[in-house]
């Protein structure tokens, strides 16, 4: 089928009927067969309550009970809808899945209300998007099936394959195969499949990216439309080549995406700062065959010492910044107080020559260089009469980040470890994160010195494409909730971390992160800081960013070779500058300057006209800003996916050694311990630990043995033996290491955690069962809002 669900109801995004044939041109659908199929779809979508079929055509229903989301499942088989409004997580049961798998698109209806521990519970009504589409597997025979048994153990169903597929049942090598997904389940029938390739586990780095890529659908990516990028003339573009320019580029990725220039200079008030952005939005068409591929693809995508680039090379090759050439550009002049803080800003098309690039090893010569040197280092020869000038922006970069967590972001000391084969992924992002927090600056790294640079640039056209009424895409990140917030401090308190708290008793996110820095167990407490941040979001009305510390509105523009939204907005932006009108017509002879704030609350006119503006209103469409948010956070589970891999690779050649980590997290199922240096975590499970029956203490972060006292806290050091690495799944087995007079606490120490009060308990200990939390029905929605977490066992 050419069309999904989600595709059909895309093209209804009113209540207004749309005559079938015009919804069979909008779906690309010429032939019979095609046709035919859409009938189908129609029709059962209308027994659902989805759709209605008048004479005028089709039409959505308005049914608020039809709740969209995102189907998340657990190992063993308990799954949740994951809603797209921020509203609580429903429990789906296995008898109400009616078929979807773990990371589909649904259509859910509430069958029970939540309770105050337990999550709403609901039925799937209509599965919009497969999110699997071909899996990872190995090949087993059961009985007289040759089946596909999924890695990932989220998919809750084997996939039968053809009898010629039985050769890959004892492949000659460990490997595994990739499997196309020919048929999906349907009422009593099993999904089909069959097998596509075969895939070997270890065969290098190049093998591994394979591996990562095929697990998510990305090794056969569809190929960009062809297109010729436009040459840009010069008119009516302001002559900056005399202006003192710096590239500041960290990566060194091949295809990594091209990154905006700066420049600064003293203005009246204090200092203006320019940003220059690569002039993608120009060369292409705005709504053609390219910039729909664009939308699609919505993000670059970083695995290691390669990405798979967002912009075709040809427009990556022409937009791209190069020392001594001359380059068209869309700068912003932001005027700052000697505080920092922006006052004016004025956006316009230009035309740059950049003196020379600042990397990472720029940047660690100048930090090594003594202050009254007379040599230059051979880091430094490039870029010699630019030093005074990458000294300025050194030091406005540090106070811009001081003023950024002055209004309530959050920086923590959660830094990527140092593994050769992560490439880019050890470089700090060039915007803000989408994880809703940041990673400490250094600036050591040109990415971050570009970071906190540019987004002025962004608060700037947000308040701007805001103040004039455009249809941007605004960024959006509300503060974490308070609750969620204070659970970290209460974790904080039961270890002993001092902490004052506000007046009303609350506890910032800010603050704790500032209280964390200076204790031995900092990382482990900000990594639960983590946890009560939401993620930066895109969305079609302006809100505040507390990222960012922006109160009103922030628009992303100056990384279209990284992201959609960016190029969206830059887009805006190019109709503004020049096809705005200035005046209400022609007989006026007074004009104000759209590339500026000044105009802003001065204009009572259309800025542009209908066939202008209306492809970009209608464009903006719920299902776009849904799509790449799913895009932005399917990016975030590919980073993850790579950095677990990387670790899981580091971990394998000390399988039997002995080593010291630190506990990171306590369930009721045993702890997670870190080790360094690659940071890989593994679990030490409860069943392991056969010298005690334990106890779980849920607000001390603890388990305690009942009778010789030991315990293992959160940010403990314990010695760990590796027992057994999966790359695949990225699980590392862990025993600890127990001296025979380990744990022997005072009797005062075992007075106090007998007390009840402390919190919830759960024992486990010898002879007791290997019980994961998650064999558990849930009482209570996941910790995790983007992931089914085992829920721990307690009193009652």
């Amino acid at each position: 089928m050419k069309f999904s669900v989600a595709d059909l109801l895309d093209q209804l995004p009113g209540q207004e009927p749309l005559p079938i044939a015009k919804l069979e041109k909008a779906l690309g659908l010429s032939g019979a067969a095609d046709k035919d199929l859409l009938r189908i779809a129609l029709t059962g979508l209308g027994r659902v309550g989805v759709l209605t079929e008048e004479e005028d055509g089709i039409a959505r229903t308005s049914d608020a009970g039809l709740i969209e989301a995102r189907l998340r499942c657990s190992s063993k088989g308990f799954c949740f809808a994951l809603r797209d409004d921020g509203e609580e997580d429903i429990y789906i049961r296995d008898h109400q899945l009616n078929h979807a798998w773990n990371g589909d698109r649904v259509l859910v209806r509430i069958t029970r209300e939540g309770g105050r521990r337990r999550s709403p519970e609901g039925s799937i009504q209509c599965i919009l998007k497969r999110h699997t589409t071909s899996l990872l597997a190995q090949v087993e025979q059961q009985n007289d099936r040759l089946v596909a048994v999924p890695l990932d153990d989220r998919l809750l169903t084997a996939v039968e394959l053809p009898a010629a597929d039985g050769v890959h049942l004892n492949p000659p090598q460990e490997a595994v195969v990739e499997v196309r997904v020919d048929r999906y389940p349907v009422a009593q029938l099993a999904p089909q499949g069959h097998v596509a390739r075969s895939l070997a586990i270890h065969a290098g780095e190049e093998a591994d990216r394979d591996l990562l890529l095929t697990k998510h659908g990305l090794h056969d990516r569809p190929a960009a439309p062809r297109s010729t990028p436009k040459a840009l003339a010069d008119k009516d573009r302001d002559d900056l080549t005399g202006l003192p320019t710096l590239v500041l580029g960290g990566w060194v990725g091949s295809d990594a995406p091209i990154l905006p220039a700066v420049s600064l200079e003293e203005s009246e008030t204090g200092l203006r700062l320019w940003i220059h952005a690569p002039a993608v939005a120009e060369r292409l068409s705005a709504g053609g065959p390219l910039d729909l591929w664009l939308r699609e693809q919505a993000e670059a995508l970083c695995v290691g010492r390669a990405w798979l680039p967002l912009l075709p090379n040809a427009l990556s090759k022409a937009a791209a910044f190069a020392p001594g050439q001359s380059e068209a550009a869309l700068s912003v002049a932001l005027d700052l107080d000697a505080d920092g803080s922006l006052q004016h800003f004025r956006f316009c098309r230009s035309r740059i020559r950049p003196d020379g690039l600042v990397d990472g090893a720029v940047l660690q010569a100048l930090a090594e260089r003594k202050p009254k040197s007379r040599t230059v280092p051979a880091a430094l020869k490039g870029i010699k009469d630019q030093l005074p000038l990458l000294e300025s922006l050194i030091a406005l970069a540090g106070q811009l980040r001081d003023q950024r967590l002055a209004a309530g972001s959050l920086d923590l000391d959660l830094p990527t470890p140092a593994i050769e084969s992560l490439g880019d992924l050890q470089a700090l992002d060039p915007d803000l994160a989408r994880e809703g927090w940041l990673p400490r600056f250094e600036a050591s790294q040109a990415t971050a010195l570009l970071r906190e640079l540019t987004l002025p640039a962004h608060r700037a056209l947000g308040q701007h494409l805001a103040s004039l009424e455009l249809p941007a895409l605004f960024a959006i990140n509300p503060a974490p909730d308070a609750e969620d917030v204070n659970e970290v401090a209460k974790a904080a308190l039961a270890l002993e971390i001092p902490l004052e708290l506000s007046a009303d008793g609350n506890a910032s996110a800010q603050e704790l992160a500032s209280a964390f820095a200076g204790t031995d167990r900092a990382r482990v407490l900000q990594q639960q800081l983590c946890d009560t941040v939401r993620p930066v979001s895109l969305a079609a009305e302006p809100g505040p960013n507390q990222l960012a510390g922006e109160p009103r509105a922030l628009a992303p523009w100056c990384f279209a070779s990284l992201h959609y939204a960016d190029l969206w907005n830059q887009q805006l932006l190019v109709l503004l500058l020049g096809e705005g009108k200035d005046r209400p017509s022609v007989r006026h002879k007074t004009r104000v300057d759209l590339a500026s704030d000044s105009c802003h609350g001065t204009i009572d006119w259309p800025l542009l006209a209908p066939s202008q503006l209306n492809p970009f209103q209608e464009a903006r469409s719920e299902a776009l800003i849904q799509r790449l948010n799913a895009r932005s956070r399917f990016v975030q589970e590919l980073r993850l996916d790579t950095l677990a891999m990387a670790q899981a690779r580091e971990a394998e050649p000390l399988v039997g050694n002995t080593l010291q980590g630190v506990i990171s997290g306590v369930q009721s199922y045993g702890f997670f311990v870190e080790v360094p240096p690659s940071q890989v975590e593994g679990l030490v499970h409860v069943s392991s630990l056969v010298d005690d029956w334990y106890e779980y203490r849920s607000r001390q972060n603890r388990l305690v043995g009942r009778k010789n006292r030991r315990t293992f806290m959160l940010g403990d050091r314990v010695e760990v033996v590796i027992q057994k690495v999966d790359v695949l799944r990225h699980q590392i087995d862990l025993a600890v290491v127990l001296a025979e007079d380990d744990g022997a606490e005072s009797a005062a120490d075992g007075a106090a955690d007998a007390d009840p009060s402390a919190g919830s308990t759960a024992e486990f200990g010898a002879g007791s069962p290997a019980t994961d939390a998650s064999d558990l029905a849930p009482a209570e929605r996941p910790e995790a809002e983007d992931s089914v977490q085992p829920v721990s066992l307690s009193e009652g």
